[in-house]
């Protein structure tokens, strides 16, 4: 899953790509690289980002899905969104997923409805706490745990809204809420994420707990700190990647794969 950002505050890449014509240009760039799924966002999610109302991300978001739809009908659009009218609007407009960093809190599981109404994909991630507070001191009994009850609830609840299962897709959510020694507990105990029977999503690219391992204070030099996640999570059953820089991570992702078929 290539990210695509029409934002200009990401932590990462903000304001390289909130032109539509740029964005449509990087899609087709990562799809080519080995992207499967675009995932298009219109708001911040990093630590200490404000809030963007629906009408502002549906103006970001609706003419780069449209643009990436006309060019070509069969990749795999996502609209990263915790709110039901973006993700009705990007659903119209040709997107095929929402990654709802919510799992559908954010609507009051009016999310849920939609998704159970167009038969849409969604993701349904584990946060603590929205993005402008989520990062104040965090904590956790036993963060594994909690998380894997958390996103096993939202599933369950997601199915009971008619939301058919295999159209589910779970993600820890690496960095949400979560301090340094929460992220690497969480990767560490992969299998049991994957154990809960959905699609795992992971998503740890260039983000901060990798340069505090590493002293790299520039997330684009974080890649090959990204790079040794995708490998782990590959090992572990991990389904899909969320990533910046698609080809390293998919080169990552294709020798881990191949050595875990190898016969020995």
């Amino acid at each position: 899953m290539g990210i695509l950002n029409v934002t200009p505050d990401s932590f990462s890449d903000g304001g390289r790509y909130n032109a539509p014509d740029r964005a449509i240009k990087r899609a087709f760039e990562m799809r080519d690289q080995g992207a499967g799924i675009i995932d298009v966002g219109g708001e911040s999610t990093r630590p200490g980002a404000k809030e963007i109302p629906a009408s502002e991300q549906i103006k970001r978001v609706i003419p780069v899905i449209q643009g990436i739809r006309e060019k070509d009908e069969q990749l795999l659009i996502s609209v990263d969104t915790s709110l039901q009218q973006v993700a009705k609007a990007a659903l119209e407009a040709g997107a095929n997923w929402i990654n709802d960093i919510s799992a559908g809190e954010d609507s009051s599981d009016a999310m849920l409805t939609l998704v159970a109404e167009t038969g849409a994909t969604i993701v349904l991630m584990h946060r603590k706490g929205k993005s402008d507070r989520m990062q104040d001191n965090p904590a956790y009994g036993d963060v594994v745990k909690e998380v894997c009850a958390y996103l096993r609830e939202r599933a369950q609840l997601a199915v009971k809204l008619g939301v058919k299962k295999e159209n589910i897709i779970l993600d820890p959510g690496i960095g949400f809420g979560k301090l340094r020694e929460h992220n690497l507990s969480l990767l560490a105990a992969l299998p049991k994420l994957v154990a809960l029977g959905s699609p795992v999503l992971l998503g740890t690219s260039r983000k901060r707990f990798l340069g505090e391992i590493t002293g790299e204070d520039d997330p684009q030099k974080r890649v090959a700190a990204t790079c040794a996640t995708t490998a782990l999570g590959v090992a572990a059953g991990v389904a899909i990647f969320r990533v910046h820089d698609v080809i390293e991570n998919r080169q990552a992702a294709d020798v881990a794969w191949q050595i875990g078929r190898a016969k020995f």
